[in-house]
């Protein structure tokens, strides 16, 4: 007991209360998007998909917060922030009963002089760099491709991507430590999330229930420097996407990226590489074609993009790429026998700012798609019905925002 006293007083720099402060903030971001998304037979029969309607987080997430920190003394506080998602496009709440929930960031913490330690749902490591290193910070139809691979904003894509990793951009009941922030330019954090799965013993009675045991569970950090213009991170994690109990399977995402800006005052530069691969660990005889060794299913992913200010506006440029290799069994048998699917996408956009709080926005982005890949610029899904006796293959999307963003 006196232990744990001791590494909490350190933690947080002991002393009494001196001070708190609350405050509420939020976004409110409106935009007119218009989708068209093509799919086309190999005998060239073309089926388009399109809609156009009044959406919201085009430029930045819309969200209402609140946070508040306890000054304790001697450099060390408590804090908290509750932040919830709005659709103000339809005035309706985030969740079934139609009110708030805190689904973006709901922490509580403890810092001081050796670092912070953050409790709650907040953004995983991994995340940081394909936001961050993103000129359209994944919002809108210019979100980079990485991301939505990873299934962030992709609603009806299933034949490519990693949808099924629920900790892709948030991480529920996590415990993250963040590095103090006085450290000559170097910064970090790592996370664990729980699955807060209920255990049986003995673990023959645990019921044949897919996903209920291990998948959920998340373990990542990120490391990096920012200092001047430069701005460089590097980011790894382990999200458990899916487990077989009885069955003695158990599944998982590995991720890793790299990303990096350079701000030269005219230009400001992004660029990112990411790498994600699934995995499944067997107790038993894994089946075909697991059983000789060969690579599990992934994706490679690229950025380059630029942000030009322009007097009170700001042109924004991104190009992405994504390809994927060994998804399926024919190219893991006999490897080039296959072609590996591959997405690229370009995004172009204008942000006028009216004021410090209050923007205007445009953006337009198209995804070709090749060889099986089905991404797109967000909407409706590509047609995937037969036309007489074949299924048409997503080609291309484009799309386009315009709105406005205010900030309070």
């Amino acid at each position: 007991m006196k232990k744990t006293l001791i590494a909490l007083t350190v933690l947080a720099a002991g002393g009494a209360s001196a001070q708190s402060s609350i405050t509420t903030f939020g976004v409110i971001d409106a935009t007119v998007s218009g989708y068209s998304n093509k799919a086309e037979t190999p005998l060239g029969v073309g089926v388009t998909t399109r809609s156009t309607g009044q959406n919201s987080s085009g430029y930045a997430g819309s969200r209402l917060g609140f946070r508040g920190t306890e000054d304790l003394g001697g450099g060390a506080a408590a804090s908290f922030w509750l932040e919830a998602g709005l659709l103000n496009d339809t005035g309706n709440g985030v969740t079934p009963s139609g009110g708030l929930a805190y689904n973006r960031r709901s922490t509580v913490s403890l810092s001081g002089v050796l670092g912070e330690v953050r409790l709650g749902r907040d953004y995983t490591p991994t995340f940081w760099n394909d936001a961050v290193m993103d000129p359209f910070t994944s919002n809108g139809v210019g979100l980079n491709l990485i991301a939505t691979a990873s299934g962030f904003n992709s609603p009806g894509q299933a034949a490519n991507g990693f949808q099924g990793n629920p900790n892709y951009v948030r991480a529920s009941n996590s415990v993250g430590y963040f590095l103090p922030p006085n450290l000559g330019g170097f910064y970090g954090q790592v996370m664990y999330a729980f699955n807060e799965s209920t255990k049986y013993d003995p673990g023959t009675l645990t019921p044949n229930v897919p996903n209920s045991q291990r998948a959920g569970r998340y373990i990542g950090g990120r490391f990096g420097y920012a200092k001047g213009p430069l701005d460089v991170a590097l980011a790894a994690a382990r999200s458990t996407i899916g487990d077989q109990f009885l069955q003695g399977t158990t599944s998982y995402l590995d991720i890793w990226n790299l990303g990096a800006t350079y701000d030269f005052g005219v230009v400001k530069l992004f660029g990112e590489y990411s790498h994600n691969k699934t995995k499944t660990d067997f107790s038993g005889i894994p089946p075909l074609p697991n059983a000789f060794g060969f690579t599990s299913p992934g994706a490679n992913g690229a950025l380059v993009g630029a942000t030009v200010p322009v007097g009170p506006g700001l042109i924004r440029a991104v190009y992405t790429q994504v390809k994927y290799n060994n998804v399926s069994a024919l190219s893991q048998v006999i490897p080039g026998l296959a072609s590996d699917p591959k997405a690229e996408k370009f995004a172009l956009g204008y942000v006028h700012n009216l004021s410090a709080r209050t923007a205007l926005y445009t953006t337009v982005a198209r995804v070709n798609n090749t060889n099986g890949a089905d991404l797109t610029v967000g909407g409706p899904a590509f047609y995937n019905k037969a036309i007489n006796g074949v299924v048409p293959t997503a080609k291309s999307s484009t799309g386009y925002d315009v709105g406005i963003r205010h900030i309070f």
